[in-house]
Order: C-alpha cells, then sequence, then structure tokens
C-alpha cells in the first residue's frame, strides 16, 4: 500500500479541532490491506461523553465497536473527533448507540459490527444498550 492510497484524509496529522455535533464531524476510512483476512477490529473510547435530552445533565459511558471490516477500516483520529462531538449532544443512551453503529455501516460496510455502551449509572440504573449489524 502506497502513501497516495492516504492522501484523501483530512484529519490525521493536522491540527484538528473537535466539531461541534455529529453532523459536522467527518468520519473516514483508509483501505484495509487483507480484506480476504477474517479477522476482527476492537475500538474502545473510554471518555464518551454526551447529555440528557431532557435534564441536560452529562452521561458518560465507555463505547466498545467491535468489527470485522471488509474493503475499509475506520481511521482512528476521525472516530475520536466523531465520538467527542457527542458531548453537547442531548440524546438518549439507546439513540447515540444506534447513531454510532449506523454511520459506522454507512462508512465501512463492514462483514459485522457490534457497537455497545457501557454508561455510568444514573437514578439508580446502569444502562448498556447494544446493537448488532451484519452484512447479509
Amino acid at each position: 500500500m502506497n502513501q497516495d492510497a492516504h492522501t484523501h484524509l483530512t484529519q490525521l496529522g493536522k491540527n484538528t479541532p473537535f466539531p461541534k455535533s455529529p453532523q459536522e464531524a467527518t468520519l473516514e476510512a483508509i483501505p484495509n490491506k487483507w480484506p480476504e483476512s477474517s479477522y476482527t477490529v476492537q475500538l474502545i473510547c473510554e471518555e464518551f461523553t454526551c447529555v440528557c435530552p431532557l435534564t441536560n445533565q452529562p452521561d458518560f459511558a465507555k463505547i466498545y465497536i467491535e468489527y470485522r471490516p471488509d474493503a475499509h477500516l475506520v481511521e482512528s483520529k476521525s472516530l475520536k473527533l466523531y465520538l467527542g462531538s457527542y458531548r453537547n449532544v442531548g440524546i438518549f443512551h439507546e439513540f447515540v448507540i444506534n447513531a454510532i453503529c449506523n454511520d459506522l455501516v454507512k462508512l465501512l460496510q463492514p462483514h459485522f459490527i457490534e457497537v455497545r455502551g457501557e454508561f455510568s449509572t444514573r437514578g439508580g440504573i446502569r444502562i448498556i444498550p447494544i446493537v448488532r449489524w451484519e452484512k447479509k
């Protein structure tokens, strides 16, 4: 794989500020050098935040992403900026996990992906939404 395969990246290696919203974020992909190999990629964001859409109080979570790539891999800096863009977004836990999964499916078209959010306890209840998608 040559350097030209990465010239489309707009954030890696640059001083890129966090987007103000997921709609302003740009998820980017890089070519998978081993698309015929059956391997998985695990990504963990230990400092995810969003806010409750009703109380505007912050919600904290660990986000776990595991996928089996096909032709593309998610570029990790773009993922970091994308996840960070949820910092001030009012959204329910279940909705944000589905949104993350949907955006990654659109970008990567992986063989399989699972996105899990382990949210901190609030009101005595801990919510852990998990969404899975598999190519048919």
